[in-house]
């Protein structure tokens, strides 16, 4: 169980080369409409980004990619899920090549799940979202499906406010202060059991908007 926690730890700290330090959840674009996002209006987006897209759509995939014990045609039917729950093609891409990201470190760290999985992606199997990825790569680790949540919530709300204390929208301490306050709701969530038919549902319009937005910048910082 240690070791478990232990993992999940290494698996949620940002230095992990899985990606996501690339991609800012649609923040650039936010940042871009709303020049002042302090840290109240930080703390109310990520709190929008956990409860309406991570909750719904990416910790459901995750579970189910979790419990599909690397059944790859479940797999990629969940994945196919995550790409019509994703209005945006800026998140819906993203959350592959964050995917392809973070496979491509496990591969190399000579991970036998991650080759596989790398290798149903380009053959077309799956299409690598990376919620998906992460269930069927963690549950192989030998993490149990809780703190396999824990670690994926983390990794997004640190995600988010990372990525507006790199954009300079707030201080670091500020960052650290949302962040802080992320945890009690991550907790609270991951409390609630997903039921095996649960269907994944994603609704942040104004963060969507924001990243297609961005995806026509002359100048961006972030992929998304």
């Amino acid at each position: 169980m240690m070791l478990s926690i232990l993992q999940a730890i290494w698996q949620a700290d940002g230095t992990f080369p899985s990606g996501s330090f690339a991609f800012s959840y649609g923040v650039e674009g936010v940042v871009a409409l709303r020049s002042k996002l302090d840290g109240t209006a930080l703390a109310e987006l990520t709190a929008t980004v956990i409860h309406q897209r991570w909750a719904t759509c990416d910790r459901i995939a995750l579970v189910q990619a979790f419990r599909a014990a690397g059944d790859l045609h479940a797999m990629a039917a969940i994945d196919r899920d995550v790409e019509a729950s994703t209005f945006g093609s800026t998140i819906r891409d993203g959350s592959r090549r964050n995917g392809g990201s973070f496979l491509a470190s496990h591969a190399r760290l000579g991970d036998g799940t991650a080759l596989r999985l790398r290798e149903a992606v380009r053959a077309g199997v799956c299409l690598g979202h990376v919620a998906v990825m992460q269930g069927a790569v963690w549950q192989a680790m030998g993490l149990d499906e809780k703190l396999a949540q824990l670690a994926s919530g983390y990794g997004v709300a640190s995600g988010v406010t990372a990525a507006a204390v790199r954009l300079g929208a707030i201080g670091a301490l500020e960052g650290q202060k949302v962040l802080r306050g992320c945890l009690p709701l991550i907790e609270t969530l991951v409390s609630q059991p997903v039921p095996d038919d649960a269907e994944l549902s994603s609704f942040v319009p104004f963060l969507e908007i924001a990243a297609a937005r961005h995806a026509r910048a002359d100048l961006r910082l972030f992929v998304n």
